[in-house]
């Protein structure tokens, strides 16, 4: 059987598999999620010798660092893995569930119940926990899933894939609900996207150039955020202590992540008092700080002149870009012209000015004095993501459990007809 025959067999299954779940109970749903966590913590030996192999490999094959902490299955990665699982059986079931209902004039009763999507199929890069993130949530809303991570990850993704074929097992839903690529070959991924006919949504996960290539060749919609140009921006009325902390955590906390802040725009009122400590914090920190012209003298010898390019841009490691800003509205069109949709966070004490940041500031999350780093499903209270959607169409910002079903129209009626 060639790839794409093979690809075919496993989304038809896949489909199949997918009525079985939307017809499940959520007692049974959550029976599958509990016994994962508990199967990751009894085959937690297992899993870390195949990471350790993928590790190896990567390595040798000269990846960088920032690349080998997402691959890495640490004792915090596989906790959180364990903790993600009993959040979200926890939740609330949202399959079936009535939003709404509103009584017509000739007595039908209108509303909207929320449903699975069907198949999702979700190809990701490094980042094995995915794996699990990604399948707890399709399970719990009902949905089945098909997921392809990188190379990289192929031997950890297998121990884990093996971990979900035995909590479905154990729960009586069908393997087919949740399954790993056995293969690396590219061809498989592109085979995939062009089964619309039993693939529902396609959700990627990774760099830039990952997403771009499978929105170029996906046939069914795609739920994506091309990149993380994530600002920060420190009001005139700003409570610099906080700030800086701020800042810091944003940058510094992981580099290489989608929701590290990648600029940082100072009010030109408090620039003066600001950057020098910005240079001695984030500078000593080992952050190489890309300046404006107003923003270059006061951020010391090592801060180095911007370039045109430097706007904009995800460094995805300890770079910054600094610009000093004459007001609010400066900050604000910064934004709008170099920000990816993704996150963005203002520092400061005075009221008006932070509510006009929320309300006019278009990313799937605005703070106010907070980190960019927050951008995370399990940090708002979602439990787990799949990922971060930019796309605003279905879903804006992390996509949890509710995230991953939609709505149909539902009617109840007493013999209307319509006239």
């Amino acid at each position: 059987m060639d790839i794409t025959a093979q690809m075919i067999a496993l989304a038809k299954a896949a489909k199949t598999a997918a009525r079985t779940l939307a017809a499940s109970d959520g007692l049974t749903r959550n029976r599958v999620i509990e016994n994962v966590a508990r199967l990751l913590q009894a085959e937690a030996p297992v899993i870390r010798a195949a990471n350790d192999k993928d590790l190896a490999a990567a390595r040798a094959a000269g990846l960088d660092a920032a690349r080998l902490d997402r691959l890495t299955l640490s004792d915090k990665a596989m906790t959180d893995m364990i903790r993600a699982c009993h959040e979200v059986a926890a939740q609330s079931d949202p399959v079936g569930e009535i939003e709404s209902m509103t009584k017509r004039p000739n007595g039908l009763l209108v509303g909207r119940m929320r449903v699975p999507l069907g198949v999702l199929c979700m190809i990701y890069e490094s980042r094995p926990n995915v794996t699990i993130d990604a399948s707890i949530l399709c399970l719990k809303a009902g949905n089945a899933v098909i997921l392809r991570g990188g190379s990289e990850a192929f031997h950890s993704n297998q121990a884990l894939a093996a971990v979900l074929q035995k909590a479905l097992a154990e729960a009586g839903l069908p393997a087919a609900a949740a399954q790993v690529l056995p293969t690396t070959d590219r061809a498989a991924v592109s085979a995939l996207l062009k089964l619309d006919e039993y693939i529902d949504v396609v959700i990627p996960r990774g760099g830039e150039g990952l997403i771009r290539a499978v929105v170029s060749e996906a046939t069914m919609p795609v739920l994506k955020h091309y990149k993380g140009v994530c600002h920060a921006y420190v009001d005139q009325w700003a409570d610099l202590d906080q700030a800086l902390s701020l800042v810091f955590n944003a940058k510094c906390h992981r580099p290489g992540v989608c929701n590290a802040a990648e600029c940082l725009l100072v009010h030109e009122k408090v620039a003066s008092d600001f950057l020098p400590r910005v240079a001695e914090r984030l500078g000593g920190a080992g952050v190489e700080l890309r300046a404006c012209p107003r923003s270059l003298p006061l951020l010391g010898a090592k801060a180095v002149p911007a370039k045109d390019s430097d706007w904009g841009h995800e460094f995805h490691e300890l770079i910054m870009a600094v610009k000093t800003v004459d007001s609010l509205d400066e900050a604000l069109a910064h934004i709008a012209a170099y920000g990816s949709n993704h996150t963005e966070f203002i520092c400061t004490t005075d009221h008006p000015a932070a509510m006009r940041f929320l309300r006019e500031v278009d990313a799937s999350l605005v703070l106010i004095n907070a980190s960019s780093r927050f951008n995370d499903g399990g940090e708002l209270g979602l439990g787990a993501e799949i990922g971060i959607s930019t796309s605003k169409l279905h879903a804006y910002g992390p996509m949890g459990v509710r995230e991953l079903t939609g709505t149909k129209l539902i009617a109840f009626g007493d013999g209307q007809v319509r006239s």
